[in-house]
């Protein structure tokens, strides 16, 4: 989930409030909260699982599903992102904290299965786990010091990344179409993601 105003902080902004660690585990650290390292490496995985896929038809099929939830749900979330001037717990935000990270999860497995790859999934997996606890940890700790008074009770309510089991109609009322495309790329991502799912049908 983009929080961020302006210019992105740096890995020493996002760490100084942490302990402090010296040798390999400052430099490991370092890199799991590296936000451009995260998503980097995450498109060259894309492309990388794409250009060495061997995919099915039954796993394209699959895949192209998660993918197409991870890409509503990054749409939906998007339209509701008020960067850092109101806590965002409508829509999709009233059913987990960071919907734009799970969005992007659901892409790359979803992409993993078009490929036809196991390896693609167990890569994705080891990418998750490095990377997306630590920028977590970075944005409800953003998002606590920014929002004291709000930030506890939806923080407890709400999980990180997998809703509960819950359902309430769709709200569309607060949903921005304008700050969808606008804010967080979704234009781009969307034409990305398609590009190399077409790639992989090409190779069925």
């Amino acid at each position: 989930m983009k929080e961020g105003a302006g210019r992105p902080e740096t890995v020493s902004q996002r760490t100084k409030e942490l302990e402090e660690l010296s040798g390999i585990q400052h430099f490991i650290r370092e890199l799991r909260y590296h936000e451009f390292s995260r998503q980097g490496i995450g498109v060259i995985l894309v492309v990388v699982f794409a250009v060495l896929s061997q995919p099915t038809l039954y796993f394209f099929i699959v895949g192209c599903l998660f993918v197409l939830d991870g890409l509503l749900i990054r749409l939906y979330a998007s339209g509701f992102v008020y960067k850092n001037k109101e806590l965002s717990t409508s829509g999709p935000y009233a059913y987990v904290r960071h919907p734009l990270y799970t969005g992007n999860i659901l892409i790359l497995i979803g992409i993993s299965f078009a490929a036809g790859s196991i390896s693609a999934l167990v890569i994705s997996i080891i990418f998750f786990w490095f990377y997306y606890p630590a920028a977590i940890e970075y944005e409800d700790r953003k998002l606590k010091s920014l929002f004291p008074d709000s930030w506890d009770s939806w923080s407890q309510q709400t999980p990180a990344l997998v809703p509960k089991f819950k359902f309430n109609r769709l709200n569309l009322a607060e949903w921005s179409w304008e700050k969808s495309l606008k804010k967080n790329y979704e234009p781009v991502i969307f034409a990305f993601v398609l590009f190399w799912l077409i790639f992989l049908a090409n190779r069925l």
